[in-house]
């Protein structure tokens, strides 16, 4: 097990690093591959040795080796906040085939989460690719475990999870993004294969984060009504905690309502 939590954290560095050029890049419509990453301001790209995941930005103290421009502090957070999830997914399901599905789950989470902050948008070139490496881990997780139960309940869980966005996107589109529903059925195929309670927490979650920022931000940022706030964080953000401790919220619930 240290063997994996140390391959995680440094495979999650790695990936972090990766998701920083895909969070700036995709929502322009620019290759993740070239050019190579270049300082916005004077335009001169970034040496290898300062692209080292989290330690280029400390030893650069945080700006251009050329130029002195400021280099956001998030990087390294995407960076660290990356290997972190990969770390609580190593520790949640170990050397299983069920890990590289929930990485994947990490890193475009990570992706989608902070490019839906930046432009209030879900990519389709992150959330329609998705169905079919979800499709692909899950299925290959099936076939090791000999338990096709547990995709079948994926399916459910992504068509309930995918219809009632559907629904709520329906009924009243202006608080909703439709980039929200073709996220939903991906986050549904996770959460339904780990079970219907785990699933039920999973929505719940997303809706609560989103519910409590956003009376934050009416009450303390002088919000209003029409404020916009994106949901894809909070719905990122409901499954992955359901995905951790999700199958522990549900049996604690059912025991306080049910005895």
């Amino acid at each position: 097990m240290p063997f994996l939590i140390v391959l995680c954290a440094l495979l999650g560095l790695a990936i972090g690093s990766f998701l920083n050029v895909v969070i700036w890049r995709v929502p322009r419509g620019e290759s993740v591959v070239r050019p190579p990453s270049a300082c916005p301001r004077c335009g001169n790209q970034i040496r290898n040795r300062d692209n080292v995941p989290l330690l280029g930005w400390l030893m650069l103290r945080g700006r251009c080796r050329d130029c002195g421009e400021p280099i956001s502090a998030r990087y390294p957070l995407v960076e660290a906040g990356t290997a972190v999830l990969f770390v609580a997914m190593a520790l949640r399901f170990g050397f299983d085939s069920e890990l590289p599905a929930y990485l994947y789950l990490c890193a475009v989470g990570v992706a989608l989460a902070m490019i839906d902050l930046d432009v209030q948008r879900l990519p389709d070139a992150l959330t329609l690719p998705s169905y079919a490496v979800v499709a692909v881990l899950l299925g290959l997780s099936a076939l090791q475990h000999g338990d096709g139960s547990r995709l079948l309940r994926a399916l459910i869980g992504a068509l309930l999870l995918g219809g009632f966005y559907f629904a709520v996107w329906f009924v009243y589109p202006k608080g909703m993004g439709f980039g929200d529903v073709k996220l939903a059925p991906t986050l549904g195929a996770y959460l339904g294969w780990l079970g219907y309670g785990v699933l039920a927490v999973g929505a719940f979650l997303g809706f609560l984060f989103g519910g409590l920022v956003g009376v934050g931000i009416v009450l303390f940022k002088e919000g209003g009504r029409k404020t916009k706030v994106p949901f894809g964080p909070f719905m990122i953000t409901g499954t992955l905690v359901a995905v951790l401790v999700g199958r522990q919220l549900a049996d604690a619930y059912v025991s306080a309502t049910l005895g």
